[in-house]
């Protein structure tokens, strides 16, 4: 996991997550998938970011962690703290 970058913390049979996973591909957006189910350190953050609870979609850009966040806040959160997550057009 990188503080720099996009982290999707998610989870299997979540819709929240799968439309977020199907809207990304359009905006270019580098990130890392962590599915909390397969790895407790994930789980215990997002625990401990949403109010003990694991609410999926939970994202970190450049560290600054956003419970559910809608697409806008995603895409300013990007271009105020990571744009170099967003790949180029070639």
């Amino acid at each position: 996991m990188t503080e720099e970058g996009v982290v999707v913390y998610w989870r299997p049979l979540c819709t929240y997550c799968l439309k977020l996973f199907l809207w990304l591909p359009f905006t270019r957006l580098r990130h890392t998938r962590v599915n909390i189910w397969k790895n407790p350190d994930a789980a215990a953050f997002v625990r401990s970011v949403a109010d003990g609870n694991e609410t999926v979609p939970t994202v970190t850009v450049a560290g600054r962690p956003m419970v559910n966040p809608s697409r806008k806040q995603l895409l300013e959160a990007v271009a105020a703290y990571a744009p170099h997550a967003v790949s180029r057009a070639e």
